[in-house]
C-alpha cells in the first residue's frame, strides 16, 4: 500500500492578529483597513478562507506584521456591514497550517503558500479528565448568556463536551493564557497532551495559597 500523499500546499491571504485561532474556534472581527476589506470580499465571493497567525513583531494595523509560521485557516460565517467603512464578521477556525513562504502585495496584504496540518485524531474525553469537559460546558454557557449578539459571541455550537479535541481546543483558546503559550498549545498535534498540560496548569493554580 502506498503511503498517503502529503497535503497539497496552497496560497491564502494572511491576517496577522494579536490572538490565536484554533480549529472550530470562533473569532469576531471588526475590519476597516482596505486590504482586509478586499480580502474579506474576495473570500465571500469565492468561498475561500484566510489564515490567522499570531503577530510576533508589529501591529494589527499599518505596516505588514511579522507572524508565527503555524496558523489556522478561518472561514467567514456571518457578516454585518451596516456601519459605513466597517465590516463586522464572525469567522470559524478550520484546519491548521504551516507557512512555507510569504510575500507582501503592493496594498500591504500578506499572501502565503501554506501546507495544511492534519486534524487532531478524534478521541473521547478520558474519565480522569471529565472535569475539564464540565468546565468547558460551564464556560460555553456563560459565553452564550453574556453575549446576545451572535456576531460578538466567541463560541458556537455544537458543544462537543465528550470530545478531547473540542474540549482541549476550547479551554486552550478561552482561558487566560499568555498568547505565546496559547500558540504552543494550538500547534500541538495531540489533543490528550494539550488537555494534560491544561489540567496540570489548572491544578497548580487551584493549589496556590489564597
Amino acid at each position: 500500500m502506498n503511503a498517503a500523499s502529503p497535503p497539497a500546499a496552497r496560497e491564502i491571504p494572511i491576517f496577522p492578529l494579536g490572538t490565536v485561532l484554533f480549529p472550530e474556534g470562533v473569532l469576531p472581527l471588526r475590519i476597516f483597513e482596505a486590504r482586509y476589506m478586499d480580502m474579506a470580499r474576495g473570500c465571500l465571493r469565492d468561498g475561500g478562507s484566510f489564515g490567522v497567525c499570531l503577530i510576533t513583531d508589529g501591529g494589527e494595523v499599518g505596516a505588514p506584521a511579522e507572524h508565527e509560521t503555524t496558523g489556522c485557516a478561518a472561514r467567514i460565517e456571518e457578516v454585518d456591514m451596516t456601519q459605513l467603512g466597517l465590516l463586522r464578521v464572525r469567522v470559524r477556525g478550520e484546519e491548521r497550517f504551516e507557512v512555507l513562504e510569504r510575500r507582501v502585495q503592493p496594498d500591504g496584504l500578506i499572501m502565503a503558500r501554506v501546507r495544511p496540518i492534519a486534524a487532531d485524531a478524534e478521541s473521547a474525553l478520558p474519565d480522569d479528565l471529565a472535569p475539564l469537559g464540565e468546565l468547558a460546558g460551564r464556560i460555553a454557557d456563560e459565553l452564550v448568556a453574556r453575549e446576545a449578539d451572535p456576531l460578538n459571541r466567541r463560541i458556537a455550537e455544537p458543544f462537543r463536551l465528550d470530545s478531547a479535541v473540542w474540549v482541549s481546543n476550547r479551554l486552550s483558546e478561552i482561558l487566560p493564557w499568555p498568547m505565546p503559550f496559547r500558540q504552543r498549545l494550538m500547534a500541538l498535534t495531540d489533543p490528550l497532551a494539550r488537555l494534560s498540560i491544561v489540567a496540570e496548569l489548572l491544578a497548580r493554580r487551584d493549589s496556590r495559597p489564597s
